[in-house]
């Protein structure tokens, strides 16, 4: 059976930090970036563990603002 590696690419300007898709994700890929914020001042979302990965997209189901894009890779 071959592996997935997935991406999953931000829009961060959009994103309001309503933290959904970080609780979504089975991997812990994801989390609120703790210093920096957008220009609406909300904290968005970023890839901590992008290694970890496998392009689900269930960050991407229950984001209510359509913020998210995930690509994924067959590898191996």
């Amino acid at each position: 059976m071959a592996k997935v590696k997935g991406t999953v690419v931000v829009n961060r300007e959009r994103c309001k930090g309503c933290d959904l898709c970080v609780v979504a994700c089975p991997s812990d890929v994801l989390g609120l970036h703790p210093r920096e914020v957008n220009d609406k001042g909300y904290h968005y979302v970023y890839m901590k563990q992008p290694e970890a990965c496998i392009g689900c997209a269930n960050c991407g189901v229950v984001c209510p603002d359509g913020c998210l894009t995930i690509y994924k890779v067959k590898i191996g």
